[in-house]
């Protein structure tokens, strides 16, 4: 099966025998895991012990090739991923609308805005106009450090690109509006602990 990419270039997944090698190899301190691994993980933990429901949403795909070798079973044979509309996870935590953008960088003096798309942006800003808790969790992979920086920040910052300021957000300023999630064994990230802080769940 064919899976392309939005500018339709297809899809490969990486097979190199280097890089599993050295993701089996790897440290728990560095243990080759994703953020989004690491958060499907800790999103797996809150709902199996009934604290939250919070998922990823599924990347949309356009079928564009399908054969039906039965009547009763058909097989896509070529498709391509759509770019995703909105942020990528949401759910509900102790009655409150939950919706967050998780990205990571190599850099570890800063973090560049263009990772975030423009209607990314407007999403969060609708979220935070109907008074849902919106978020984005960053992750300097050099450094192995992970913040929750509130969404009515990253639109501030956004805004100073817009206006001709910086195009990234400095690392200080994260460890300043932000909040520090130490990584962890279950949850990994337990980011739901900084929500309780800031908004003072009961």
């Amino acid at each position: 099966m064919k899976f392309h990419y939005p500018n339709g270039k297809q899809y490969v997944p990486n097979t190199n025998k280097t890089v599993l090698k050295g993701l089996k190899s790897s440290t728990y301190s560095n243990r080759g895991m994703t953020l989004e691994e690491d958060l499907n993980e800790s999103n797996t933990y809150y709902l199996e012990r009934q604290i939250a429901i919070i998922h990823k949403k599924p990347t949309p795909v356009q079928i564009v090739n399908v054969d039906y070798p039965k009547r009763s079973a058909a097989v896509i044979k070529e498709a391509y991923f759509k770019q995703a509309s909105t942020t990528d996870y949401n759910g509900i935590y102790k009655g409150k609308y939950i919706d967050f953008e998780a990205k990571e960088t190599k850099f570890s003096s800063s973090f560049p805005l263009k990772n975030f798309h423009d209607h990314q942006i407007q999403h969060m800003a609708g979220v935070l106009s109907h008074q849902g808790i919106c978020f984005v969790i960053l992750r300097f992979t050099t450094l192995e450090e992970v913040y929750l920086l509130e969404a009515n920040h990253l639109l501030n910052f956004w805004e100073r690109m817009l206006q001709g300021g910086r195009k990234s957000i400095t690392k200080g300023e994260i460890e300043t509006h932000g909040h520090h999630i130490p990584l962890g064994f279950t949850p990994r990230i337990d980011y739901l602990k900084v929500l309780d802080s800031l908004y003072h769940f009961n």
